[in-house]
């Protein structure tokens, strides 16, 4: 005769105390006894002390964490978006870094790099890629035939976020680039 496998049943009465029901082991499968496996739950709350802390803290933290990596994606994806022209920033940007690529020598890349050596690593090449964007758009509406030591200073200011304008006076003082002719681009 084939026996079939019956599961485990779990019982929670009102005063929290568990019990698992077993089918008998005998081949008559009409009734079922309790095996004495039931605990009062009061003696062993899960949510007390410093697991309710934890959970409360997850509870706030992870809505918090979501939401600041949502900001950031939301950010980029909107840089994405075409503008009324049909191209978006990004487009604009990479279009004028593609159009003005053989106007740049390699002391002039190293001086840039240089230049966004203070932005952290993990967001160095994004802010290489947007300063060089900018100082291409500078160079295509000037008519620019070469990179020149103005163009490159105008556009690393324009492209620099106005918080960040401390960090980038300090690293042109230590560069001994002087920003008394560029100062109208600091405000």
């Amino acid at each position: 005769m084939r026996q079939t496998f019956l599961p485990p049943i779990f019982l929670v009465d009102q005063n929290l105390e568990v019990g698992v029901l077993l089918p008998a082991e005998s081949n008559n499968h009409d009734f079922i006894h309790s095996i004495a496996l039931s605990f009062q739950t009061r003696g062993l709350n899960m949510l007390d002390g410093w697991f309710l802390w934890f959970i409360l803290i997850w509870i706030f933290a992870l809505p918090v964490l979501f939401g600041i990596g949502g900001f950031f994606m939301f950010r980029k994806f909107l840089k994405k978006l075409p503008k009324e022209d049909g191209k978006s920033d990004m487009d604009w940007e990479n279009y004028y870094v593609d159009n003005t690529k053989h106007l740049w020598t390699e002391a002039q890349l190293a001086l840039l790099n240089e230049l966004v050596s203070p932005v952290p690593e993990l967001f160095r090449d994004v802010a290489r890629h947007k300063i060089q964007g900018k100082i291409g758009e500078l160079a295509l509406k000037e008519h620019a035939q070469k990179m020149t030591l103005d163009l490159i200073i105008r556009g690393y200011i324009i492209a620099t976020p106005k918080r960040d304008h401390k960090f980038l006076r300090k690293k042109l003082e230590q560069l001994n680039i002087h920003t008394e002719s560029y100062e109208q681009l600091f405000q």
